[in-house]
Formats: C-alpha cells, sequence, structure tokens
C-alpha cells in the first residue's frame, strides 16, 4: 500500500498576480495528482495538500523556487489513504477569515514561543495563561491542561467574543495555540490591541508540538479538517470522526447507530427525514429572497451569449442565419454587431460533423483551433458546429419577479412556485434574470434541469430533476402524456357551457410576437375547461352541465376557469381560450377584441397575467410512487379580487 503524505503550510506575504498563480499552481497539483485546498490572497498563502512522496516533493520543490515561498515551513503527517476529495485551488479576500482592520501578519505579528520553552514552563508549572483559540467543538475533543476554551463557532468571530476571557488574563503571560499556528498569528496580535501585555502565540501550533514533544499536557485528540477527523499526539489518525452537519465528534459506538449517516447526521443532530428536507427547503427560500433582492441580471456587466450553429442552417449565410432567429434582435443591430466585432467565431477551425468557414470568413477552411479567430462579415458562410459568441457590454436585463419559492425538494426532485414574470430559461433579453440561472445561486453544485416549462408570464408549480439520470426517468412521462396537469385561468366572458373541451390543433409557427395559434394543419391539441365558483370548485359537474346556464365568477364580468391540457402544446391553453373570444386576463399578445399585442413581455409592475399552473401530478422518478404538488391560489383567482 502505498504511504500517504499530508503537508499543511501557510505564508503570510503580500502577493500579487493571484490569477496568474492561481493557474500555475492548478496546472501543477492536477499533473501530479495532489489533492487538497490551496488559498491565495494578497495576504499570503495557505495549503493543506495529501498525496505520494515524489509528487509531494516535486510540489514543495517548484513552490519554493517562488522566492514569495522560499522559507515556508511545512508540517508533515502520513496516512493510509487520501484524506481529500478533489483539488481546488481559490483566490480569497483572506487566508484565514477574520475581518479585522489593521491585523497584518506579514508586517506584524506577536511573539513565538518554541513547543520546548512551552513545555518547560508547564512541567515547572508556572503560572502562565494558555487559550485555545480554535473552535468549541475542536477544544471538547482535546485540548491541553488547563487550557481555556471559548464559545466560538467560527474563528471570524473570534473578536467578539473576547469579554468571554477574564480580566487577569491581560497582566499574566498569556500562550495562544490553534491546530497549525495561523489562527494566532491575527488572534495574538488582536489580544494585544486590546490590553493584554504579555502575549505569545505557541509556535506551529498543536502539530508542532506533538512532533516535538509528544503528548505531555495534552488531554484528548486534537481534530483537523480532513477526513481523518482526529489525531493523536504520535500524529496518527485515530478512530474518530466529525458529523459535517453540526461538527460532533462521534466515537465508534456513535458512528455504528443507526441515527448516523455519513455526511448527513449524526446522533447529535439527528431529526426524522421530513423535518431535514424542510429545514433546507427553509435555507434555499432564505438564500433565494437574498438573490431576488439584488436581481444579477439587473447589474450591468458584459454578457457573452453563444449561437450554436444547427445542421438545418449549414452553409447559410451570416446575416441570413441571424435575421432568421427568433429573436428580438433587428437586422440594423446585428449588422452594427458583425461590423463592430461584438460577433466574433469560436470555433471556427474545428465546426463540428467535419465542417469547414466558408468563404467570406476571412480565413482557410480547415484551420486549426490555434488559429486567429476570422473577421466576420455578413456574407459569412457558417457550418454546422460552429459557435458565435455575441458580446453586449453594459448589459442591463429587463427586472423580473425573482420570489421563486421552493415548495419540495428530495435527492432527486424540486417543486417550485415559479412567480411572473420570470423567463425559465435564458433567452432574448433575458440570461441571469432567468428561473434557471436564479437557482443556479441556491443550487450552486448542481444544475437543475426542468421537466417542463411554463410561460414567462405564467406562475404556478414546476417540477426539475437534480440529475441528468432522473431527468431521463421524468421527462418521457411529459412526453407520454403521463402527468396531469391543472391550470386556474381567469379569462374576459362568460363560456356557453359549464364544462367544454377545446381540440383544435395549435400552429407550429409563431403567428405574432413568438405566439401560436390555431391551425388545420397544427399539431393536435385537446384542453378540458369547467368554470369555477367564487369558492374555486366547479360550479356544476356531470350530466347537466351543458344545459346549465353560466355567469361570471366576478362582478367585473370575468369567470375562472379550471384548465387541465391533455397535450402540451406551446401556449395551448391561451390559444384555445382565444378562439373561443376568451382571452385570458392580463394576457399582452392574446387580448380582447380578438386582437394580437407585438409585446409578449410584462414587467412586474404590470396588472398580472391570470393563468396559474395549480397543480401537477406524476409518478416519482425514483420512487414509483404517484405524487402530486400544489402552488398555492394567487390573489386574482379569489372572489375578494374582484
Amino acid at each position: 500500500m502505498t504511504e500517504i503524505v499530508n503537508i499543511a503550510a501557510y505564508k503570510f506575504v503580500a502577493l500579487d498576480r493571484l490569477e496568474e498563480r492561481k493557474t500555475a499552481l492548478s496546472g501543477l497539483t492536477n499533473e501530479l495528482g495532489l489533492r487538497g485546498t490551496v488559498l491565495l490572497s494578497t495576504e499570503g498563502i495557505n495549503l493543506f495538500l495529501a498525496g505520494t512522496r515524489p509528487a509531494v516533493d516535486r510540489f514543495l520543490t517548484v513552490l519554493r523556487a517562488d522566492t514569495c515561498f522560499q522559507d515556508i515551513r511545512v508540517k508533515e503527517s502520513l496516512s493510509s489513504h487520501v484524506p481529500h476529495n478533489r483539488m481546488l485551488v481559490k483566490i480569497k479576500k483572506e487566508i484565514i477569515a477574520f475581518g479585522v482592520e489593521g491585523i497584518d501578519p506579514a508586517r506584524y505579528t506577536s511573539p513565538r514561543m518554541s513547543p520546548a520553552e512551552f513545555k518547560e514552563r508547564l512541567d515547572r508549572g508556572e503560572n502562565i495563561r494558555v487559550l485555545d483559540v480554535r473552535n468549541t467543538f475542536e477544544y471538547r475533543l482535546g485540548t491541553f491542561e488547563g487550557a481555556l476554551g471559548l464559545e466560538l463557532d467560527d474563528f471570524r468571530h473570534f473578536p467578539a467574543v473576547l469579554d468571554q476571557i477574564p480580566a487577569d488574563y491581560k497582566d499574566a503571560t498569556l500562550v495562544t495555540f490553534c491546530t497549525g499556528g495561523i489562527r494566532c498569528e491575527k488572534a495574538a496580535p488582536l489580544l494585544e490591541r486590546a490590553g493584554f501585555r504579555d502575549v505569545y502565540q505557541l509556535d506551529g501550533g498543536i502539530l508542532d508540538y506533538f512532533e516535538q514533544c509528544g503528548g505531555d499536557h495534552w488531554t484528548g485528540e486534537c481534530f483537523v479538517f480532513d477526513k481523518r477527523t482526529a489525531l493523536a499526539p504520535n500524529l496518527e489518525e485515530t478512530g474518530t470522526a466529525c458529523c459535517f452537519a453540526c461538527h460532533a465528534t462521534l466515537t465508534p459506538e456513535e458512528q455504528a447507530s443507526d441515527e448516523f449517516e455519513e455526511g448527513v447526521t449524526c446522533p447529535h443532530c439527528w431529526k426524522p427525514e421530513e423535518e431535514r428536507w424542510a429545514e433546507r427547503v427553509a435555507r434555499r427560500n432564505r438564500r433565494l429572497r437574498e438573490v431576488a433582492a439584488h436581481l444579477p441580471g439587473s447589474v450591468p456587466y458584459v454578457n457573452q451569449r453563444p449561437i450554436r450553429i444547427p445542421g438545418r442552417c449549414d452553409g447559410m449565410r451570416l446575416l441570413e442565419f441571424l435575421t432568421s432567429m427568433r429573436v428580438t434582435t433587428t437586422e440594423a443591430e446585428w449588422r452594427a454587431a458583425i461590423d463592430s466585432g461584438a460577433l466574433r467565431m469560436e470555433n471556427a477551425g474545428r465546426p463540428g460533423r467535419g465542417a469547414e468557414v466558408g468563404e467570406g470568413a476571412g480565413v482557410e477552411a480547415g484551420e486549426g483551433a490555434g488559429a486567429e479567430r476570422p473577421t466576420l462579415t455578413t456574407e459569412t458562410v457558417l457550418r454546422a458546429g460552429n459557435v458565435l459568441v455575441y458580446t453586449i457590454p453594459e448589459t442591463v436585463e429587463p427586472p423580473v419577479n425573482g420570489s421563486i419559492r421552493i415548495l419540495h425538494e428530495d435527492a432527486s426532485i424540486v417543486v417550485l412556485d415559479k412567480p411572473a414574470p420570470l423567463p425559465v430559461h435564458p433567452s432574448g433579453r433575458f440570461n441571469r434574470n432567468s428561473l434557471t440561472y436564479l437557482l443556479h445561486e441556491a443550487y450552486t453544485s448542481e444544475k437543475l434541469r426542468p421537466a417542463h416549462r411554463l410561460d414567462a408570464n405564467t406562475t404556478g408549480v414546476m417540477v426539475l430533476s437534480r440529475t441528468r439520470a432522473v431527468a431521463s426517468l421524468l421527462q418521457p412521462q411529459f412526453e407520454r402524456g403521463e402527468v396531469r396537469k391543472r391550470y386556474l385561468a381567469r379569462v374576459h366572458g362568460v363560456p356557453a357551457e359549464a364544462e367544454f373541451v377545446v381540440d383544435e390543433p395549435i400552429g407550429t409557427s409563431p403567428i405574432e410576437a413568438g405566439a401560436r395559434g390555431v391551425d388545420p394543419n397544427g399539431l393536435s391539441a385537446r384542453t378540458e375547461f369547467r368554470v369555477l365558483s367564487p369558492a374555486g370548485v366547479p360550479i356544476v359537474s356531470g350530466d347537466i352541465a351543458s344545459s346549465l346556464r353560466v355567469g361570471p365568477t366576478f362582478e367585473d364580468g370575468t369567470t375562472l376557469l379550471e384548465a387541465v391540457p391533455i397535450t402540451g402544446r406551446t401556449n395551448q391553453i391561451r390559444a384555445h381560450l382565444f378562439s373561443l373570444g376568451l382571452p385570458v386576463v392580463g394576457d399582452p399578445v392574446y387580448r380582447t377584441g380578438g386582437q394580437l399585442g407585438t409585446d409578449p413581455l410584462l414587467t412586474p409592475e404590470d396588472p398580472p397575467m391570470c393563468l396559474h399552473a395549480a397543480r401537477i401530478e406524476f409518478t416519482h422518478p425514483v420512487s414509483g410512487v404517484r405524487v402530486a404538488f400544489e402552488a398555492p391560489a394567487p390573489a386574482w383567482a379569489r372572489v375578494s379580487s374582484a
């Protein structure tokens, strides 16, 4: 079995060229097969790495070749496995978060006391004070005899807990310690600033003390922030584990408990599964509210939009292709983008399907990926697989309603209540102000995949898959018509019957503002409708429905309907109602009097379009159980809104 070398090192030193250093270190660590974390900031470097002896030695040789790090001190221990899951090189504001202005260890830090001197003073029983500056859960696992531990959940909160230190410590010799020394580099100077007169920091921290002095005057184990969890004074891994949910340290007996699930929960924080998911949903919704308060697309940014050339457009001229797209950009705007260089070819020399960049592109066909990008003209010939990039500087997107609310989350799916106006996917004038982009702010490590879509102006329940595998099980249910959906619609006018069906085909080409209309040559479509009472229930059902005289639901002459789409065509419910002279209230496209609007987009200040996805029912893609979810009815669907 290959022995793994674990190293920890830091150095406070003024650094520049952070991006360049990050790129170099990322390449080096990946080349050497190392795992761990390297943090870079303008104040220095902090790293924890693991790998084979040759790989670690090579890394340190290259690192120390940089004059900034030539004297960096390294702590080393051995293990039978790599205790890190992946390799990360990050640029941070600080290499150890503290947030106190004027504390700069590269310029000044408190004097150090060697492990040997510290042990000698403890051996002699000298009246020194010992302060553990680590988190509470760390010192509870193990600390020096007689050391003072603080109620501290995160080191960045250390300045706020100084009042926990007894007043007589200010006039005594005070020795601070932490795992490897880096936290003391900032904590000790802060203590001096706060009036503590004789402050030292244990040089090299607990790990150097263990290496040089063993376990004398130490009780317990030393917590470390990797999969080893804890080390004994001989620097070997113990059997202790850590719950990454609550940070409790776990004995082997606790790890054998049914309430222990690695990386999820332990006997100290175990809760029923339903309660755990409810708490996660609450956290997601808090994060989404934060995002909605400062919409990312409402702050000017450089917007780079990729445009991929599909197979059906192979051989088209550039301007011809651009003007054929169903977007709001005009021909004049496309011409200006081409002339100014705002539009470029990203992969001119390597288009898909063996295609080449044709005449007019200013580059010979088949040039390699490293070739200079071609100068585009309106007559550039495109090939399938080419990728254009359209750069739009100082982009500010139209405002949207970002108040997304998660209704349900489990390991496979996410169900949410979509607000309006809010487009589901980036398109047209929207990129960052879109549902999928905003969700990424709350699910940063995931790519949620919508199983279906709602129009930008439609509110209500939506389902998303958390993985590609789940999507492959859920998506076909929509295609096979196995998903049952129920909408609420408030319409102008009164239908002739309390229950009715529309089965007019829907066209495949837009008729105005991207909308679809009833077309005898279109795709088959069927929607079932029922008139609802002010209480939101059908006014009648059964055989007598067709003979009942129907009146409006609301005093303004509008009517509340239940709509159940049996098929799922674009704009199906709106187009079917429009064909009957019953347009949805607030619809900017399908308007009263048989008129079509030209601008499909509403603003958050406009009266809402009264179409709401109220309920969805499908088979859970993993459990196989039939499930249903509902989004609360909006105000316009209640009689009080009349």
